[in-house]
């Protein structure tokens, strides 16, 4: 087996599932964070954590996008072609 196919192998059996599952994730905290927001407005502590939730929700989808970005500009850079994340 060639090197290129490898990482293609690696990166489309592997990562991107990976990618997409903590991609997800984030969705659903993000998503947990904005239903406790509205479920909880009397709450000013409540409020605080649910704010944090969105707030990690975000950082995490960030994360998840950039490290799309950086798998697809390594192999880019190397030479192999790596197909988009479903």
């Amino acid at each position: 087996m060639e090197v290129p196919q490898i990482v293609t192998n690696i990166s489309t059996y592997v990562l991107n599932p990976i990618i997409a599952l903590l991609f997800g994730l984030a969705l659903v905290v993000f998503l947990w964070g904005v239903a406790e927001y509205f479920w909880q407005q009397d709450s000013d502590a409540a409020r605080t954590q649910a704010s944090r939730h969105m707030i990690w929700g975000i950082l995490g989808m960030f994360i998840m996008f950039a490290s799309f970005a950086i798998i697809q500009i390594i192999a880019g850079t190397i030479g192999v072609s790596v197909p988009p994340s479903v």
